[in-house]
């Protein structure tokens, strides 16, 4: 008799160190996948910095190349998910395919990505609050008390199941969406502002393009393409997190490759299309000048307010602090279960690696990240960082940078564990297994060329701050510091090296064997 694997997985109880197993399907990882893409914080935060300093009104195209580019990224992604489960997801997935050294390199530039942007996030979520309770209630606080308050409810929410964070995520996603879709519709069926539909600004080639100076007028200093790209890639943050939720979904083999390409494609095509109708409810010079003033969120609210109504810019201003706090809460999810995959496979201090006994979630890791951001956010207000053009945008860079070096180290794995190790020879091919990993690594190092060629420019001409100059060495320290280390252990803690990226998740389990017997077998 042959026994049907979901249901062996079902059957098997959870152990110490293993995540709570079916407790989110389908619907569920892409929850927590769209939501920590943050729909209508990334089109309020992001596209304003997309057109008023980078691609102008090309901003659309910007994110047709963006999804274009991590379309492909993702065959081969998706190629490598559907033979390895693990909490550690780009860390795994190196250390799989370019050896451990390599691979706990990966893993650093992801968690401190994941960490920061958590970070990151509080900041732009501490604006948006404090703009309701001002327009709204005529009530003034320090932002740093709107970030605390998310810090300690995502701490509590994430302590406990993780099924009950996907729930809030997936009430809040829905109607974020919906929101945003009433904005872009209303736009389009009225044929747009001044200036129309401005289809030109969906021309991929023109991604490319630089904000010309004084465009159209306004007065405004010319951009560089490369922020526009940049925050277009930043929007995608955290579509990983397919891989990453792949030890607590339903059958995880099929769950991670499908919601992944579904996640890309679709969050591609609604920030297309959604940049494109805000930009064209205001018209091409409005949009750039309102981009680049002092009150950069007027980009969505007024084709919200001239082309649905007051009641939508309303619904608008709650609902951007309901959608950045649902994208906290999902990237803290991520960040912990790093930390969490990191403390179990002992390169942590193993209490990381713990799981609740009653709700089966990374709690310790969880706490630990609650502190980390605590720390981040408490020292940037002492500090009088501003909490958008700061801690959010000069976050935002550093992430992005880190997490688009993973990618592209990802994809170099995806070609060495197929075809140099010869891993499962019947997923191998050429586009799926070569061309597209190295179309996807190329995409994402160009991107990383024109940030990094740019950066005084990309952090508002804060170029000569200490701060800023060892923001590249920064991300190449959190890279090369672990591979040292890892080589260290190699001569001095065999046992230690051994287990760098060693722990998956099988139908039966958790399995630390680094040769994969079982994964041959699925």
């Amino acid at each position: 008799m042959t026994t049907d694997p979901s249901s062996a997985l079902a059957d098997s109880a959870p152990k110490q160190g293993e995540l709570r197993r079916n407790a989110i399907g389908l619907f569920g990882v892409l929850f927590f996948v769209v939501a920590f893409s943050a729909p209508i914080t990334a089109m309020t935060g992001n596209t304003p910095l997309s057109v008023g300093y980078g691609n102008g009104i090309y901003a659309p195209a910007g994110f047709i190349v963006a999804c274009i580019i991590l379309t492909i990224f993702s065959v081969s992604f998706v190629a490598m998910a559907k033979h390895i489960t693990a909490a550690g997801a780009f860390y795994t997935f190196v250390s799989r395919g370019m050896g451990r050294p390599i691979g706990l390199g990966a893993g650093w530039l992801s968690t401190a990505a994941y960490v920061s942007i958590e970070a990151a996030l509080i900041g732009i979520f501490s604006v948006f609050a404090d703009g309701l309770m001002v327009g709204q209630f005529n009530v003034s606080l320090p932002w740093i008390v709107y970030g605390v308050f998310a810090i300690v409810v995502i701490g509590i929410l994430s302590y406990r199941d993780i099924s009950l964070a996907a729930r809030f995520l997936g009430v809040v996603l829905i109607i974020e969406v919906a929101l945003l879709s009433v904005m872009a519709f209303a736009v389009l069926f009225q044929g747009g502002g001044p200036d129309g539909l401005m289809f030109e600004s969906l021309n991929p080639t023109k991604a490319f393009t630089s904000l010309p100076e004084n465009f159209m007028g306004t007065g405004v200093a010319a951009g560089v393409a490369g922020i526009g790209l940049l925050f277009a890639f930043w929007s995608w943050v955290g579509f990983e997190a397919t891989a990453i939720f792949g030890e607590e979904s339903k059958d995880p083999k099929r769950i991670v490759p499908r919601a992944t390409m579904i996640a890309v494609v679709g969050i591609g095509i609604f920030y297309t299309f959604i940049s494109w109708m805000a930009i064209a409810g205001n018209g091409a010079a409005d949009s750039v000048s309102i981009s680049a003033s002092a009150t950069p969120f007027q980009l969505l609210y007024t084709p919200m307010e001239n082309f649905v109504g007051h009641w939508g810019v309303i619904g608008f201003e709650w609902f951007v602090v309901g959608g950045s706090f649902a994208c906290a809460l999902a990237i803290h999810n991520s960040a912990t279960r790093y930390i969490f995959a990191f403390g179990r496979d002992g390169l942590l201090p193993k209490a990381l690696g713990r799981s609740h006994p009653k709700y089966q979630s990374p709690y310790i890791a969880s706490t630990v990240q609650t502190v980390v951001t605590l720390v981040i956010v408490g020292g940037c207000y002492v500090a009088s960082v501003d909490p958008y053009l700061g801690l959010y945008t000069v976050l935002a860079i550093f992430a992005t940078v880190c997490l688009l070096c993973a990618q592209t180290l990802t994809a170099i794995a995806c070609i060495w564990y197929f075809h140099v190790k010869k891993m499962h020879p019947e997923t191998a091919n050429f586009f799926r297994t070569i061309l597209a990993p190295i179309i996807g690594g190329l995409g994402m190092i160009y991107i990383v060329y024109l940030v990094l060629s740019n950066i005084d420019f990309a952090t508002g001409g804060q170029g000569d701050s200490p701060i800023i100059k060892a923001l590249p060495w920064a991300v190449l320290v959190v890279f090369l510091l672990p591979v040292v280390v890892s080589l260290w252990w190699k001569s001095t803690k065999p046992h230690l090296y051994e287990r760098i990226g060693s722990t998956v998740f099988t139908h039966a389990g958790l399995s630390t064997d680094i040769d994969e017997p079982t994964l041959h077998r699925n």
